[in-house]
């Protein structure tokens, strides 16, 4: 996996999906987690952010999607479970076959067991009140999702101070 980590830090480059249907957004999290986000995972090293997205989604969905073009890209800076991160994340529109279960009451639509926790699906509401009761991250991709643009966004989310450059010796 493209990811790193240098002492209480790691660098990882994810990509993710952003699947609409019928102004839903299909978001996901650990149970572990009080907070959601895109499907998706970490780049392998020599795969490409689209191949990457289509990989996850049949590990996690059981489902060919669809990749398409790349509309976002964001420098998210965070802590999580008292490890701080630097991630790159590329994501992708993405279509989920008609097939994969669709529910407009905020159930989770699907789970599935990945590495030592269970991620949960759902469909949203693609609105900012309603991203924003999730906790959406990046919260920076809200207004972007919400507004349904096409256009490239590229964003810097700094929830954490930066860490010290490294001194490297003379």
């Amino acid at each position: 996996m493209v990811c790193f980590d240098e002492g209480a830090a790691r660098f990882q480059m994810r990509a993710a999906g952003i699947a609409l249907r019928d102004g839903y957004l299909l978001v996901h999290r650990a149970s572990v987690e009080d907070f959601w986000t895109l499907p998706g995972g970490r780049v392998e090293r020599g795969e490409s952010a689209g191949e990457t997205l289509a990989r996850e989604m049949v590990e996690e969905l059981g489902q060919q999607v669809t990749v398409g073009p790349l509309v976002s890209i964001v420098e998210n800076f965070f802590e999580l479970s008292g490890r701080r991160y630097h991630e790159l994340g590329l994501y992708h529109r993405m279509d989920v076959p008609d097939v994969f279960p669709f529910s407009v009451d905020g159930s989770i639509c699907h789970r599935v067991r990945d590495g030592d926790s269970d991620l949960e699906f759902k469909w949203v509401r693609a609105e900012r009140r309603e991203l924003d009761d999730l906790r959406f991250k990046p919260s920076a991709l809200i207004d972007h999702i919400a507004a349904g643009t096409g256009a490239l966004l590229h964003v810097v989310e700094r929830e954490v101070e930066p860490l010290p450059l490294l001194q490297v010796p003379a």
